[in-house]
């Protein structure tokens, strides 16, 4: 990275730390926080599991075997903030009854992604999908994704209080954390497997400068917003909290496709 790139990373990362610290310790502001992760741990599973199925029909065993693992741990993820969320007696909302634009005939904010517009910028939603993407770009690109959520996990459960809700909550982030770090070790021993360590830290660096645009893009939007995250939930007594959970997932699962630790981008 060159040092202007260097010095919005480190700008980038503040600034979102400051923002995901803030509105975890806030009981208002954590429901949403929460319901963010939720849609983003849960809705990877099936792009990591028809990925595990491309990697197994293409004679790469080892790959397949650690995409299947990443998508059981990315599934148990979901399960987590989806407890935590009944905690507080709230679900995520229901993505199929969102209207595709609001009644001054703007799309809802909610269905879009300043975050991942930025970091994939150049490539269609198309170009995306499990049975298309280019390994190299899902590898880079879920990298730095998984290398970062690690440590934003482990800020948050640092941040959080002692109140035995948090306590448990604390818990669950920094385990979420220790997966992170593992899925962040096979993708990249993946990308150096394919192109060695010299053209593997190019491709990272590319990746990290991708992040970097796309953390100012999400900051930007919410500066723009004064530091309102969209809605992503809604109140909810326990048995629709059972009965709707898989099926919230599962409809955004087809849209987003990626893990990161980036709720306020969903």
């Amino acid at each position: 990275m060159n040092l202007l790139t260097q010095m919005l990373h480190l700008v980038g990362s503040g600034a979102v730390a400051y923002i995901t610290a803030t509105n975890i310790r806030d009981p208002k502001s954590r429901p949403n926080l929460l319901a963010g992760f939720q849609l983003a741990e849960s809705g990877s599973v099936p792009f990591l599991e028809a990925l595990s199925k491309r990697a197994e029909a293409e004679g790469d065993s080892w790959m397949a075997e650690r995409l299947a693992k990443h998508a059981q741990d990315e599934r148990r993820h979901g399960q987590i903030f989806a407890h935590a969320l009944k905690q507080l007696n709230k679900q995520v909302i229901d993505f199929k009854n969102l209207p595709e634009k609001t009644a001054e005939d703007k799309p809802d904010e909610r269905r879009r992604s300043p975050f991942f517009e930025a970091f994939y910028e150049g490539y269609t939603w198309q170009d995306l999908a499990p049975d298309r993407i280019d390994w190299l770009v899902f590898m880079g690109s879920t990298y730095i994704l998984e290398l970062d959520a690690c440590k934003d996990f482990i800020r948050m459960a640092n941040a959080l209080p002692n109140d035995p809700v948090s306590v448990n909550l604390k818990k669950g982030l920094l385990s979420i954390a220790k997966d992170e770090e593992g899925h962040a070790g096979y993708l990249r021993e993946a990308i150096e497997r394919r192109l060695g360590y010299a053209q593997a830290e190019a491709l990272i660096t590319e990746w990290r400068t991708r992040k970097v645009n796309a953390m100012v893009a999400m900051v930007t939007n919410l500066l723009q917003k004064g530091g309102q995250m969209p809605s992503l939930a809604r109140d909810g007594v326990p048995s629709e909290l059972a009965e709707n959970a898989a099926e919230s997932n599962s409809s955004v699962g087809e849209t987003t496709g990626k893990s990161t630790a980036q709720p306020v981008a969903v």
